[in-house]
This record gives structure tokens, sequence and C-alpha cells, in this order.
């Protein structure tokens, strides 16, 4: 295990366990918040990357990241997944990004009127076919 006063980028793979998997606690990624501060993020909600012009050295890695996996929309949930953190903590991650303007957010497109029934009922009639 890691001595005390080694600083954590000198340690490598001695932050992670093959069975365990990380050893860094989520609070330590996210400064021991357990909410983000000001967005509303839904897990379907749609995030992408944005040209904010600030430097992303200056981020953590798991930031940089979620920066790199948002080239192409996902939703929070899927950036929680593909980052392998908690839901909570993803959220998190990504309010610190929107807010430096980083990440941009959208909802997902919902079609006027509702879904189509006959579509449904296609669907419905498939899956009884199996």
């Amino acid at each position: 295990m890691a001595r005390r006063g080694t600083p954590m980028a000198d340690l490598g793979s001695e932050w992670v366990d093959d069975a365990a998997g990380p050893l860094v606690r989520p609070y330590t990624l996210t400064g021991g918040r357990t909410r983000p501060m000001h967005s509303r993020l839904d897990v379907a909600t749609q995030v992408v990357a944005a040209e904010s012009g600030l430097d992303p050295m200056e981020l953590g890695p798991e930031h940089r990241k979620i920066i790199t996996l948002c080239h192409h929309p996902l939703s929070v949930a899927e950036v929680a997944s593909y980052t392998r953190v908690p839901l909570g903590v993803a959220r998190v991650l990504l309010d610190d990004l929107i807010n430096r303007g980083d990440i941009v957010v959208g909802t997902p497109t919902r079609h006027e009127g509702g879904p189509d029934r006959d579509l449904l009922q296609a669907i419905l009639d498939g899956i009884r076919a199996i």
C-alpha cells in the first residue's frame, strides 16, 4: 500500500486493485459534495462538450475524461457508466464542467402529440410473438 506523504500522482497502479477497482473514494472526486450546486441533471439529460477556451489541464483526470467522452452527446447515465463513477458523482463532476462552460446541457427531444400509437402496437405485437 502507499506510504504516508507519497503524492498520488506518483503512486500509479498502487491506487487500483484488480478486484476492487479504484481505491479513491467518490467524495474525494467531488470535494465532499454530494449534489450539484446549480444544475438539475436528470439521468436522461444530454450533455455535450463545448469550447470554453479554458485550459483543461487545470482539471482532474475524471473531468478531462468526461470532456473527451462528450464530443458526442451522451446522457448523464452514460457518462456515469463510461467513467465508472456513481450517478451522484457524475452529476457533481458534470455540474463543475457546466459551470466552467466546458459542457452544455440539452434535454431529450419529445415529439409533439405523444408517441405514435401504431408504432407502439407493432412493437407490442412483435414482443408477444417472441
